[in-house]
């Protein structure tokens, strides 16, 4: 199984890298072998107190024995997500796991939204995931190779009223990787969405400030009563991204402890 799951010699993507979920991805295709394109916007991460995030990500995936290449770029950007992709390429040589994991959200109610606040949640959580498959499915299909995992959220199923534009991208996102998950298949690419529950990461690093208030959203997010944790996305990402998963296509993989389903 050990051989299942290893990533020698692929060179994965994974945007939004340097923190929370995509750091914890990034660090364990570099344990399992893989060598990792870092991408990162860096006024995000100094926003949540990390400037330096991409740099010490890199550091440890180099410290497991990945070659790394660091990208940056804001993907509000028009073009973006192609140019990184194309960095990528030029840095590491090829891309043959794509993860889409960068991503921004407004909190607050559907009509004190503004029209900016829209259309920068459509063109980093949409139009730059269309612009990325636009770059890297054509040469992966061509390898006769490749694995796509779209980073979604249980808002897909679950909406959340503060949360109601990212809410809708999300689920748009999921149609177009499974939409696309037919048409690639035959290629030997696989396309899968992934979906995580209430995670702890460093968007909503403000809702732990109040220790209470955070173990009631907790206590309400699934029945196992607590957060994920950026690691327990890991071996749902390993599996879908390696050739143990060359099976699974078309896949909305909810990791949310139960959270998703009906009546909870």
């Amino acid at each position: 199984m050990n051989d299942r799951f290893a990533m020698d010699g692929r060179v994965a993507l994974i945007t939004g890298g340097s923190l929370s979920i995509g750091r914890a991805l990034a660090l364990a295709f570099a344990e399992h072998g893989a060598d990792v394109a870092i991408h990162h916007a860096a006024a995000a991460d100094s926003a949540y107190g990390h400037p330096d995030a991409a740099r010490e990500t890199a550091q440890e995936c180099s410290g497991r024995g990945a070659r790394v290449a660091i990208v940056e770029r804001d993907l509000v950007e028009p073009g973006a997500g192609r140019d990184v992709v194309a960095s990528a390429i030029a840095q590491l040589g090829r891309v043959d796991i794509l993860v889409v994991g960068a991503s921004i959200q407004y909190r607050g109610p559907f009509t004190s939204i503004s029209a900016e606040q829209v259309s920068r949640q459509v063109a980093i959580n949409f139009q730059a995931t269309v612009d990325l498959l636009q770059a890297a499915l054509p040469q992966m299909a061509e390898r006769g190779w490749g694995r796509v995992v779209t980073i979604g959220s249980i808002n897909q199923v679950r909406p959340e009223p503060e949360l109601a534009v990212y809410a809708a991208l999300k689920d748009a996102q999921k149609n177009l990787c499974l939409n696309l998950a037919r048409s690639y298949a035959a290629h030997g690419v696989t396309l899968n969405n992934l979906a995580p529950g209430l995670i702890a990461t460093e968007r909503n690093r403000w809702r732990r400030g109040d220790a209470d208030v955070w173990a009631g959203i907790e206590a309400n997010a699934s029945p196992t009563g607590r957060a994920g944790t950026p690691q327990d996305l890991v071996g749902a990402a390993l599996l879908l991204c390696s050739d143990a998963g060359a099976y699974i296509a078309g896949a909305d993989l909810m990791v949310t402890g139960a959270g998703h389903l009906p009546g909870w």
